[in-house]
């Protein structure tokens, strides 16, 4: 028999659709759940508090009304802040998500790479601790950026952007000392891949991103091994913790993307 559980997709925004999009590609019928915290939006600006008080009471509402099979923290700053309070409270897998900082540091050839996120994931303890385990001779620039994440949103709304906003969000990584050397990016907020192709054509030379979406499908996957899903796909759902213009102006986007009905929370 088929099993309708869906998996659950959390963040504070669209960031999310990043880890989505590659989930869907492993497991196409999967039943999916987004859901965008538009009433908590942005996290990257809120202090630890806020967000460590926040998502462990919001993701267990969500539990209980959706009854995921699993459950995808989509958010870089959330995982950093809440991951192990949400595994404690929820007796369901939680996958989170982290900076690349591991495969960033296994491509870079000039041992200089930049880690590019919200200013709430890129002062965390846990980047020190992946950078110190998995780029220790590397130099690990970090730059945060609220106004990345503002224009993921954009676009996703179909607004046209400026290309100069992204090279001046760039520039923060580029102009910082050592900032010339850098071969590769880790997209730490799961807004950035969205406009990934913005940011390349903004760069001053060639670099590569990195960012966990492919690692985290593998994760999701592995997760749910011999589990039965439906046999063919069906309609995602976009959930909204406040659901306004703002949110109703990304619906050709989000069904674009699979996430054809929206709901508010």
């Amino acid at each position: 028999m088929s099993d309708a559980r869906p998996i659950l997709f959390f963040d504070s925004g669209v960031g999310g659709l990043s880890i989505a999009g590659p989930a869907r590609a492993v497991l196409p019928t999967a039943p999916f759940v987004y859901v965008a915290d538009s009433a908590g939006f942005p996290y990257g600006e809120k202090t630890e508090a806020e967000i460590a008080g926040r998502v462990p009471a919001l993701l267990g509402r969500l539990a209980e009304r959706y009854r995921p099979r699993l459950i995808v923290i989509a958010c870089n700053t959330a995982s950093t802040i809440a991951l192990p309070a949400v595994r404690a409270a929820l007796d369901l897998p939680v996958v989170g998500t982290v900076p690349a900082i591991k495969p960033a540091a296994a491509m870079s050839r000039t041992r200089t790479i930049g880690v590019l996120g919200t200013r709430a994931t890129v002062r965390q303890a846990y980047v020190d601790d992946l950078a110190a385990k998995f780029a220790g001779d590397c130099r690990v620039i970090r730059h945060g950026s609220a106004e990345l994440v503002e224009l993921a949103e954009a676009k996703l709304r179909g607004e046209m952007l400026a290309p100069e906003s992204f090279a001046a969000v760039l520039d923060g990584l580029f102009g910082q000392d050592g900032g010339e050397q850098i071969d590769v990016i880790v997209n730490a907020c799961t807004h950035f891949p969205l406009v990934e192709a913005e940011l390349a054509a903004a760069a001053p030379r060639p670099v590569a991103f990195v960012d966990g979406g492919p690692g985290i499908a593998r994760r999701i996957a592995f997760l749910t091994e011999g589990q039965d899903w439906p046999t063919h796909p069906g309609e995602g759902v976009a959930v909204f913790t406040r659901l306004g213009e703002r949110e109703q102006a990304l619906a050709p986007g989000l069904a674009a993307r699979g996430f054809a009905r929206i709901e508010a929370l």
